[in-house]
């Protein structure tokens, strides 16, 4: 059993920052969970946009308000407390936070810890060559 808690997360190399979000990272990789799951913030005002090519993301907003622009398909979805939106086709999008949002992340799979967006908004895919030397043998 894993127990955690999100204060302690926040003060320690778990907690992950850049210009425009905070996340606390409470389940990663190394936790063998299948998932990873964090706790982010995006901050108000920010103009956040992602296009996770590697990952897969479930975000529930648990408070605060804004925008999510699907930028394949043009349409923009209100975000408020108790919405759920789902990235389950590698969309590309932009989360405009009109108040900071505190939401509940889930990625699959699970990032290792200290990723942040890269140029193109995804998170970087982690090789992982033992597994890939037992898919082929």
């Amino acid at each position: 059993m894993i127990v955690r808690k999100l204060q302690d997360i926040r003060k320690s190399d778990r907690n992950v920052k850049s210009a425009q979000w905070e996340s606390a990272r409470l389940l990663l990789k190394d936790d063998s969970m299948g998932f990873s799951f964090h706790v982010t913030t995006m901050y108000a005002g920010e103009e956040i946009r992602m296009h996770y090519q590697n990952h897969l993301e479930a975000v529930l907003v648990l408070k605060g308000s804004g925008t999510i622009e699907d930028l394949g398909t043009g349409i923009t979805h209100q975000l408020a407390s108790g919405v759920m939106y789902a990235l389950n086709a590698h969309d590309t999008h932009v989360v405009r936070p009109t108040t900071d949002i505190l939401c509940a992340c889930v990625f699959n799979p699970p990032v290792t810890g200290q990723e942040v967006h890269d140029e193109s908004g995804a998170y970087p895919a982690e090789a992982d060559m033992t597994r890939e030397a037992a898919l082929t043998n």
